[in-house]
């Protein structure tokens, strides 16, 4: 794996923590140039600190701002003269009811995790392109089966893999690999940082996140994926078991997923 990114420059959206930081220093490792952003000023300066002698380049940058998007390719490509493969990692989720959110949860939520994909990609894409390199989506089960208490962030991870998928094909002869992966639960910020009905960040874990895969781990596999190829890659058994009963049983897969999230008429998770 170290060899494939070896003086590749590579951007990953929203590494300053979790997957994104474990993808960002496994490449450096590797030996690539890479390039990545966050919204936290102080968590990209800790990540920077910690790698001092290697070639990292960070912005302060939302991803649902079209113009932070365009300036982090710009200054990508002005520190290291193009990009050859961009991981759309940047996301948040959201733990609310759809009666109980309001409309602008939903759409932060399509703004950060589908039209950042889509702000990025746009303008990173010339010069992907002329090095045939790499777009990747990091998905998620939800962008296959709907989730409740998530509408958003289903809709928003449908959208992206829908728009991944129709730019695949569109690239299909061009020497560009297209592709989106999808991790199981990780260890991670995310549900501490997911939307509340309010739109507050909900604080706290409904998992046991000491139980669930690294980021490290998961990082790892995606970065294998990406040498390889792949068109698409589901992590875990529990996830590749849910979307095919989806597929056969879509009755009994509402059941089972109502059952896994709910507990008493509730949403517990």
């Amino acid at each position: 794996m170290s060899s494939y990114f070896r003086d590749k420059v590579v951007i990953v959206t929203g590494g300053s923590e979790g997957i994104g930081r474990a993808l960002v220093e496994k490449l450096l490792v590797s030996g690539a140039k890479v390039a990545t952003c966050g919204r936290d000023n102080d968590k990209l300066y800790r990540l920077q600190s910690d790698h001092p002698s290697y070639p990292l380049h960070t912005m302060v940058a939302d991803v649902s701002s079209e113009n932070d998007c365009r300036r982090l390719i710009e200054t990508t490509t002005k520190f290291f003269g193009g990009v050859d493969i961009l991981i759309n990692n940047a996301g948040i989720s959201m733990r609310a009811l759809f009666k109980d959110a309001g409309i602008d949860i939903i759409r932060k939520v399509m703004e950060i995790n589908f039209f950042g994909t889509v702000h990025c990609t746009k303008y990173a894409l010339d010069s992907i392109i002329e090095r045939k390199g790499t777009i990747v989506g990091v998905s998620s089960v939800a962008g296959y089966r709907g989730l409740p208490g998530r509408t958003g962030y289903n809709a928003s991870k449908f959208a992206m893999q829908g728009f991944l998928e129709a730019l695949r094909i569109e690239l299909m002869d061009s020497g560009v690999n297209v592709m989106w992966v999808c991790p199981g639960f990780t260890a991670s910020n995310i549900r501490n940082a997911s939307l509340t009905k309010d739109g507050e960040s909900q604080g706290y874990s409904t998992l046991d996140e000491g139980s669930l895969m690294t980021a490290e781990e998961c990082a790892a596999i995606t970065l294998k994926a990406i040498a390889k190829r792949k068109r698409t890659l589901v992590y875990t058994f529990e996830d590749k078991r849910t979307i095919w009963l989806n597929k056969l049983f879509p009755g009994l897969a509402d059941r089972f997923v109502r059952n896994f999230f709910f507990k008493e008429g509730k949403l517990v998770k």
